[in-house]
């Protein structure tokens, strides 16, 4: 998902993506916006990404206010409470949402459907690519 909304945007912007275990604070001051991409885990954001928010939120607190983001969630039944908590801290970070959250759901239930890899359908990829295709464009017109 993140590597398709990635290369989408890299014809308008200059797009870095980076797995949250190799992202800092760092990064965040860099960037002019952010896509969070992530898969739920037990009905929350998974522990990478909120080692992520945990590690980052309060050094780039109040030096980030007014930059968009989007988020992509990989779900197996629901990715609405995952959407939620990085909603909130994308809130307390005063972050601008420009669209709604986009969750993917895999619709696995047994324990083998969960830990198989997994392959997002091409039509699900376009929706990613469009959200990566928009924020860059967004960002280069100056839009956000």
């Amino acid at each position: 998902m993140a590597e398709a909304a990635a290369e989408a945007g890299r014809d308008e912007a200059d797009v870095v993506l980076k797995f949250a275990d190799q992202a800092g604070p760092d990064d965040l001051l860099a960037a002019d916006g952010y896509i969070f991409c992530a898969p739920e885990n037990l009905a929350a954001m998974s522990g990478l990404m909120k080692e992520f928010f945990d590690r980052c939120y309060y050094p780039v607190l109040g030096k980030i206010e007014g930059r968009p983001y989007a988020q992509m969630v990989c779900a197996g039944s629901d990715g609405e409470n995952a959407a939620r908590q990085t909603a909130r801290i994308a809130t307390g970070w005063r972050l601008k949402e420009v669209q709604p959250p986009l969750i993917l759901c895999t619709h696995a239930q047994t324990p083998e459907a969960i830990l198989a890899e997994k392959t997002i359908p091409e039509e699900q990829l376009d929706q990613c690519r469009e959200i990566g295709a928009a924020m860059a464009a967004g960002l280069s017109l100056g839009v956000f």
